[in-house]
């Protein structure tokens, strides 16, 4: 049986950390639902590799209707977390305890939300000290899987990594 995720992005996300986990998701009999301010809207990949139409509006959706949350890096995390429904959004996933895939500057929605503290987590370098400051146990690794429900990577060479630890959680 497959779980439905929910994704969320923006323009600039990093393409290949969007496409690349989607892909596998969907491959492996998983739905992934975008999500974004707007629907139908289609976002942008910062590197113009990757256009995605969003399937639903943040004000259309509620945690409890998905089994996971992925967010894909690149700027697009940095702008969502700037609104409050975003950031309560991504919240319910960590104090439900349901898997949370975040790659790059994924963990700028979790830090927000004030969901890292006690957690073993990576993300991209320049973040890596507000990851400390937000309570998480940085690891400079290319995958980090915590309490089996928290998995996050640093940078794209990372994605095989990231997509084998997702896919085994779900």
């Amino acid at each position: 049986m497959g779980k439905n995720i929910a994704a969320l992005i923006t323009d600039m996300f990093e393409d290949l950390e969007y496409t690349e986990p989607a892909k596998a998701f969907k491959e492996a009999g998983h739905s992934v639902t975008t999500i974004e301010k707007e629907s139908g809207k289609t976002v942008k990949g910062k590197r113009g590799e990757a256009n995605v139409t969003i399937d639903k509006s943040i004000e259309d959706v509620k945690p409890e209707e998905y089994d996971a949350l992925f967010i894909p890096g690149g700027f697009s995390p940095d702008q969502l977390r700037a609104d409050e429904r975003f950031v309560t959004f991504t919240k319910a996933f960590m104090d439900k305890k349901k898997p949370v895939f975040a790659i790059c500057h994924g963990p700028q929605l979790l830090i927000t939300a004030k969901a890292l503290e006690g957690r073993q987590a990576t993300g991209y370098k320049s973040i890596k000290v507000d990851m400390e400051y937000a309570g998480a146990d940085y690891k400079d690794q290319e995958v980090v899987v915590c309490s089996d429900q928290l998995v996050t990577s640093r940078t794209p060479d990372d994605i095989p990594a990231f997509i084998r630890e997702s896919l085994k959680l779900l």
